[in-house]
């Protein structure tokens, strides 16, 4: 499984905002990852219609978490940002092949998905957030 940009982008962008106590702009994030602005800001659109961070305009404006570091899995965004995760069309889908019925692949992939799924979303942003003190050595 190889994730897209986009889902990369959410995911270090939830991270920046887990090391910081206070709000963060699109373009600092952009900033820091070296990415472009209009990018991280498509990514925050739908991080927040997710409900993982929010938006306040205005002076001292930006964007921050909306729910505890803990109660975000990471296999959860990943889903939703994703979509289907599915290793082969047979493994979410009948009647795509003509082995289906007695394949033994299908079985073996979908439990690699489900394998994949349970880790992931035992992971929440608190395990991967990285210090403060760590993203002031990057920049």
């Amino acid at each position: 499984m190889q994730l897209t940009i986009q889902t990369d982008y959410a995911l270090r962008t939830l991270m920046y905002l887990a090391s910081r106590d206070d709000r963060a702009t699109v373009a600092e994030v952009a900033a820091l990852f070296d990415i472009s602005a209009n990018h991280v800001a498509k990514v925050v659109n739908q991080l927040s219609r997710l409900g993982y961070i929010r938006s306040v305009r205005g002076l001292g404006g930006g964007i921050e978490l909306a729910m505890p570091l803990s109660e975000i899995r990471l296999g959860e965004v990943i889903e939703r940002f994703e979509g289907n995760l599915h290793l082969l069309e047979c493994v979410g889908t009948e009647g795509v092949c003509v082995i289906q019925p007695f394949c033994k692949l299908k079985g073996v992939l979908a439990e690699a998905e489900r394998l994949q799924r349970e880790y992931l979303n035992s992971v929440t942003l608190a395990d991967v957030a990285p210090s403060r003190r760590q993203l002031k050595q990057v920049t």
